[in-house]
């Protein structure tokens, strides 16, 4: 109740464990503690925490605006409802290389089990549009080798992800990502591939973990769990899809009640009062509540 029981050194630990046991881990995006809740007991392998989901929820474009602080907090809450690893969006570390460095003591503080860092330059795009600026190859270099050396559990998941292949090109982008392992990445995420072959060939270059990232209507074809296990991807994540469902049943459900004058028609599409209060366990904190005052004078 309240707070999982599985440390965040424990949820670190069993994200490498899981890393190396050769299946496909999926990470469905949580807007919130209460959607974390329910991808754990839909039984995914962990939560991922978008930097553009949280961007949208504060009614910001995803174009860095943004601060440590903000995502920091909220991705802590939503790590710490669930016995889940939970991985979260970096952006490009919230400065240059110094604050890199307190951004990685920050989430480890915080509960968070890994991060990406991307290589554009700040404000940065969206990873599916078109007209990034990258930073210099070396410049990120320097942010991922300070990120490594400031990590204190060294389970910690740092994850380097390179949007190159839009801007450079597919062969300057697996450099890039050869370049980020050698600086100390964990992981590579290779951002906005266009085809299978793509996916394919960073796995061909690289012997670390790789993710690949399923948002829906960016340039990557959405991929299924056996293709990107059998292309050799060890995570998937899908950023935006719970937050997209919401906010079409909350548009969708507005409109209704704008024309109708009332919810009624809606019920149906509603989670009702039973579920959630099962979503929240609400009968274990009913059970705590009476055991603190069952004494008599």
């Amino acid at each position: 109740m309240i707070i999982s029981p599985v440390s965040p050194q424990e949820k670190r630990k069993n994200l490498r464990q899981a890393l190396n046991s050769g299946k496909l881990l999926q990470f469905p995006g949580a807007y919130s503690p209460m959607v974390a809740m329910v991808i754990e007991q839909q039984g995914f392998e962990g939560v991922y925490v978008s930097g553009a989901v949280m961007s949208n929820d504060l009614g910001l474009p995803d174009i860095g605006m943004t601060t440590l602080t903000e995502v920091g907090q909220r991705a802590s809450q939503i790590a710490r409802v669930t016995s889940l690893p939970a991985i979260m969006d970096a952006d490009t570390g919230f400065g240059e290389t110094m604050s890199v460095a307190r951004t990685i003591k920050e989430l480890e503080y915080l509960g968070i089990a890994g991060c990406h860092l991307e290589d554009q330059i700040n404000p940065k795009r969206c990873g599916h549009l078109d007209n990034k600026q990258l930073v210099d190859r070396d410049v990120m270099c320097q942010k991922v080798r300070a990120a490594s050396d400031a990590k204190t559990d060294e389970n910690f998941l740092l994850i380097a992800r390179t949007d190159a292949r839009g801007v450079e090109g597919l062969d300057k982008a697996i450099d890039r990502a050869k370049a980020y392992v050698d600086a100390g990445a964990d992981m590579i995420f290779p951002e906005a591939m266009k085809d299978e072959r793509e996916f394919e060939a960073f796995r061909e270059a690289l012997d670390v973990p790789l993710l690949a990232n399923m948002t829906e209507f960016g340039k990557s074809r959405l991929f299924t769990t056996t293709e990107l296990e059998n292309l050799g991807y060890n995570l998937v994540i899908y950023p935006v899809t719970t937050q997209r469902l919401a906010m079409k049943a909350v548009e969708d459900g507005l409109s209704t009640i704008r024309k109708e004058g009332t919810q009624e028609s809606l019920l149906d599409n509603m989670q009702t009062r039973k579920r959630l209060y099962e979503v929240l366990d609400y009968e274990n904190y009913n059970e705590y509540d009476q055991s603190l005052y069952n004494f008599t004078l």
